[in-house]
């Protein structure tokens, strides 16, 4: 079902969570559940795999997530606040140690000049940790575009474990 990179980074970050003990929840819009489906196809996920959201419409992300009606009126639902403000949510609602987030532009439409198809806002979340994120243009279509974020993501919950990047936010409650 899904390309082995894509199971090999869902691995790697499931062995990242055991190892620290901590539970993981996601925030996906344009991935449609595809990055919690992938975590799933192990064996074992359960142990770190708490809950994931699917809020593919506005008011789902206002309404379960807590993102900001401010926000998506002024950055849009494709931005880095909001891909960040869905990651805390999850966080927050979930009681986890960290939180994926996915938000962009799979195609074949929807895409304007300044949000082409291919856009695509990540973030990731740890408790008491960073808040990472990543703006990223996948090339390819739809299906390439999901699969891309997905493995992305995956990736910036293994950082985000790690301590993420110099000068990356801290602090979350």
């Amino acid at each position: 079902m899904f390309p082995e990179p894509c199971l090999t980074a869902a691995r790697r970050l499931l062995d990242a969570c055991a190892g620290a003990g901590l539970k993981l929840a996601t925030a996906e819009s344009c991935t449609g559940g595809l990055v919690a489906a992938c975590l799933t196809e192990h064996a074992g996920s359960s142990a770190v795999v708490d809950r994931g959201w699917v809020v593919y419409d506005n008011r789902a992300k206002i309404e379960l997530l807590g993102v900001r009606e401010e926000t998506l009126a002024r950055f849009g639902a494709v931005s880095e606040r909001c891909a960040r403000e869905l990651a805390e949510g999850a966080l927050e609602r979930s009681g986890c140690g960290l939180a994926l987030s996915v938000t962009g532009i799979a195609g074949p439409g929807g895409g304007t000049v300044e949000k082409p198809v291919g856009l695509v806002h990540l973030a990731a979340a740890r408790r008491g940790g960073p808040l990472l994120h990543r703006r990223c243009l996948f090339p390819g279509d739809r299906r390439a575009v999901r699969l891309a974020s997905v493995e992305a993501v995956l990736a910036l919950g293994l950082e985000a474990l790690a301590g993420g990047p110099a000068g990356s936010e801290a602090g979350l409650a």
